[in-house]
C-alpha cells in the first residue's frame, strides 16, 4: 500500500481530487469532526467491494485522542496502517503532519524541515498542485508493507502445496541494550534506493536456488522508525523447517553486510551515524 499524508487547510480538497484521481482501492483517513463513539474514537464506514466514482473503498475517521473504532483503540497510527495495508493500494490521510509518510504541505507559512515524512510537494493551496504529477510521483516513493503481506506473497505461488514451513524474522528498534543505557528514541534510515533493490532481489534469488528452498521475500524500511516498530522482514517458504530457519538465518545476515542501507541513531543525549562508530 502506497500511504501519502496531506496538511494543510486545504487539505480536504485536494484529498477529494486525489482520490478521485488514484487507480485502486484507497482508504481515506481523516480526523473526526463528528460525535465520537462510545469508546473515545471515530468511525469506521462500512467497506465497499471497489472503489468507483472518486468514492474512497474505506473511509476511517480518527478520534482527537488519535483511537478509532473497529481495529481498536489507542493504538499507533502505524498498526492502522497494517491493519489497511493488505486490502488496499493508497492511503491518503487528510491533516496528519507527525507521519513518517510521503506528504504535502498545503499554506503559506508551513516548514518542510519539521516534517518526518518525506515532503514530496509544497503549495499554497490544493489548486496549485498538479495532481497527475504527484501520482506519478508516489509511483517512486517507498510503500507500506508488512509482515503479513509478504507471508501472502510467499504463499501465492504453485510451491505452496509443497511446503511446509514458513519462518519469518522480523527486526524493530530496540530502545536500549542494558538498564542503564542511554535510551533510543528511533533511528532514521537512508538507502541507495537502487542498488539497495538489486541486492534485496540478488539476495532472495540466491535464498531461493538452495535446496528445499521455495520462496523469499525481504523489505527494509526507510525514514524514521521510533523504538518498539518493525524496521525490517524475512519471509521464507520451504519444505522443511531446517532449510527455512537456514534461510531466514543467513537472509538477515546477508541484508545487513551487503545491501547499502545507512543507519542514524538519535537517543535522548545524542544523534550519530552508526557506521561511523564501528
Amino acid at each position: 500500500m502506497q500511504p501519502i499524508s496531506i496538511c494543510g487547510s486545504d487539505a480536504a480538497a485536494l484529498a477529494e481530487t486525489l482520490v478521485e484521481t488514484l487507480d485502486g482501492r484507497v482508504a481515506l483517513v481523516r480526523q473526526s469532526t463528528g460525535s465520537p463513539t462510545p469508546d473515545g474514537g471515530g468511525s469506521v464506514a462500512s467497506e465497499r467491494p471497489e472503489r468507483t466514482g472518486g468514492v474512497p473503498a474505506t473511509t476511517v475517521d480518527v478520534g482527537a485522542d488519535g483511537s478509532w473504532s473497529g481495529r481498536g483503540t489507542n493504538a499507533s497510527f502505524d498498526d492502522l496502517l497494517d491493519g489497511l495495508a493488505p486490502d488496499h493500494d493508497y492511503l491518503v490521510a487528510v491533516g496528519y503532519d507527525r507521519l513518517r509518510v510521503p506528504t504535502v504541505l498545503l499554506g503559506a507559512d508551513v516548514d518542510p524541515d519539521d516534517t518526518p515524512g518525506d515532503v514530496v510537494e509544497v503549495a499554497a493551496r490544493a489548486a496549485d498542485v498538479d495532481v497527475d504529477a504527484l501520482v506519478d510521483r508516489l509511483s517512486d516513493a517507498e510503500p507500506w508493507v508488512t509482515r503479513e503481506e509478504l507471508v501472502a506473497e510467499v504463499t501465492s505461488g504453485p510451491s505452496a502445496a509443497r511446503s511446509g514451513a514458513i519462518a519469518t524474522f522480523t527486526g524493530r528498534v530496540r530502545a536500549r541494550d542494558g538498564p542503564d543505557d542511554d535510551r533510543t528514541t528511533h533511528l532514521a534510515f537512508e538507502k541507495y534506493a537502487g542498488v539497495a533493490a538489486e541486492r534485496l532481489d540478488a539476495i532472495a534469488a540466491d535464498l531461493t536456488d538452495r535446496d528445499g528452498v521455495f520462496e523469499v521475500a525481504l523489505h527494509h524500511r526507510t525514514g524514521v522508525v521510533e523504538a518498539g516498530e518493525d524496521i525490517v522482514f524475512v519471509v521464507v517458504l520451504a519444505g522443511h523447517r531446517a532449510e527455512a530457519f537456514r534461510a531466514v538465518e543467513d537472509g538477515i545476515d546477508r541484508l545487513k553486510d551487503e545491501v547499502p542501507i545507512f543507519k542514524k541513531e538519535t537517543t535522548e543525549s545524542e544523534a550519530f551515524w552508526v557506521h561511523e562508530r564501528e
